[in-house]
């Protein structure tokens, strides 16, 4: 392994760079989110039984710090052991799903929270939080059947 010299923050003021870019970026591989120590139970319980991603398996290496890691539907989530935990209470990832009522619902009834918020202009979307208190975001585009007025758009009456 080699070692890196720290390279100062860029200048908010520079100019840009003008040179063709020799690599392009990709879709995101893995949002990784921190839990708790030991609570890898309860990541199964909510990312595999409520939210009905698989676990796949950590390199050996990794997998002796703890956490676990969950593939499906096109995303792939990663949640670290963390000592002194903290959770994440705005930094999210935004997770498009379809059937975002039914997710709710299925939220809802595992006790967990779910806030409507219609200031995403062509997706409907609501915020929650993991077993942890980290945040989370899931949304769906809005289609005109879907969502005739801003009430729908809203979400489900109370």
């Amino acid at each position: 392994m080699t070692a890196r010299t720290a390279q100062p923050a860029p200048d908010d003021h520079a100019a840009p760079d003008s040179r063709p870019a020799a690599f392009t970026v990709g879709p995101l591989h893995h949002v990784q989110l921190s839990v708790p120590p030991g609570t890898e139970d309860r990541c199964r319980a909510y990312w595999s039984g409520v939210l009905g991603l698989a676990e796949i398996e950590k390199p050996p290496v990794l997998a002796a710090r703890g956490g676990c890691w969950f593939r499906g539907g096109g995303i792939e989530v990663h949640l670290g052991a963390e000592a002194d935990f903290v959770p994440a209470r705005r930094a999210h990832p935004g997770i498009l799903v379809t059937s975002l009522d039914a997710l709710a619902d299925r939220l809802q009834a595992h006790g967990l929270p779910v806030t409507w918020d219609d200031n995403f202009p062509g997706y409907r979307r609501f915020h929650s939080a993991d077993p942890f208190g980290n945040r989370l975001e899931f949304l769906e585009p809005a289609t005109t059947a879907a969502t005739p007025d801003a009430t729908t758009a809203a979400g489900p009456s109370a």
